[in-house]
C-alpha cells in the first residue's frame, strides 16, 4: 500500500511544519519579500537622520564663525568758569552753570540674537526614532510564526473545510509523488540507452571493482538523492549496481 510518510526530501522542503522553531523554506521567501518592503521606511529614516546631522553641523559652523561683537566708548565732559565778584558775574554762573555737564558712554552689541541656535540630538532621540523600525523588523520576523496559526483557526471553525483541505493536499503530494516517480524512470532509462551501465564515475568504478570501498562512500539514492539508509536497495543487475530508496524502489 503506497502511502506519503515519510515524505521525501523535495516534498517535506515545500510543507511547513507547524511544530518546528526554525524558520522553513517556503516561510523565509515571504519573509525576505516583507523585509524588502521594510527597505524603503528604512532608507527614508537613514536619510532624514543623515540630513539633521549635516543641518546641525552647517549651522553650528555658522554659528561659530560668524560671530561679531561691537564694543562703543564714549566721554563728554563741559564746564564753564565765570570768575568776578560783580552782579552779572554771579548771574552767569547761576544761568550758564546749568550747562556743565558730564557723561560717559559705554555700549556692547552682537549679532548673537540673529544667530542660528541649532540643538542636535541626543542618543537617546536617535534610539526613539529608530525603535519603530525594530519593531517593524521583529514583527516581520515574528509573523512567520503567527502565519502558522491561521491553519489552526480555521480547523477550528470550519472543520469540514479543514477535512478537505486535509484531502486535497493529501491527493495532490500523491499526483505529485506519481508524476516525480515517472520522470525519474524516463531519465534513468535515457541514461541507461546513452551509457552501457549507470555507474560511469571514477568514484563508482572503483566501488564495483573493489566492493570493500563502498563501506567507505556515502551514496545516494539514484532518483531522489536522498543520503544511504540500511533499509535501501540495490539494483540486482551486476553492470548497474545502482541505489535506491524504500520510496524510489
Amino acid at each position: 500500500k503506497r502511502t506519503l510518510l515519510p515524505l521525501h526530501r523535495l516534498e517535506a522542503s515545500a510543507v511547513i511544519f507547524p511544530c518546528r522553531l526554525a524558520m522553513q523554506l517556503p516561510e523565509l521567501r515571504n519573509m525576505v519579500l516583507e523585509l524588502l518592503e521594510c527597505i524603503p521606511p528604512l532608507l527614508l529614516l537613514l536619510l532624514a537622520c543623515g540630513l539633521d546631522h549635516i543641518l546641525f553641523t552647517m549651522l553650528s559652523i555658522i554659528q561659530k564663525h560668524s560671530f561679531v561683537q561691537y564694543s562703543f566708548h564714549s566721554s563728554h565732559h563741559l564746564a564753564v568758569h565765570v570768575t568776578g565778584t560783580s552782579l552779572m558775574a554771579q548771574l552767569l554762573r547761576s544761568t550758564i552753570g546749568a550747562f556743565n555737564t558730564s557723561s560717559n558712554t559705554q555700549m556692547e552689541t552682537s549679532n548673537l540674537a540673529c544667530l542660528p541656535q541649532p540643538q542636535g540630538m541626543t542618543r537617546q532621540q536617535y534610539v526613539s526614532s529608530c525603535l519603530p523600525m525594530a519593531i517593524l523588523v521583529l514583527l516581520c520576523l515574528a509573523q512567520v510564526y503567527t502565519y502558522r496559526l491561521r491553519r489552526a483557526i480555521a480547523a477550528f471553525y470550519f472543520p469540514k473545510r479543514e477535512k478537505s483541505r486535509v484531502l486535497y493536499f493529501y491527493n495532490k503530494l500523491l499526483r505529485q509523488r506519481q508524476n516525480f516517480v515517472r520522470r525519474q524512470q524516463k531519465r534513468l532509462a535515457r541514461r541507461a540507452r546513452q551509457t552501457p551501465a549507470l555507474g560511469t564515475s571514477p568514484l563508482e568504478w572503483c566501488c564495483q571493482r573493489w566492493p570493500r570501498l563502498r563501506r567507505w562512500v556515502r551514496r545516494r539514492c539514484r532518483v531522489c538523492e536522498a543520503p544511504e539508509t540500511p533499509r535501501d536497495r540495490v539494483c540486482s543487475v551486476p553492470t548497474c549496481q545502482a541505489l535506491f530508496c524504500g520510496p524510489c524502489w
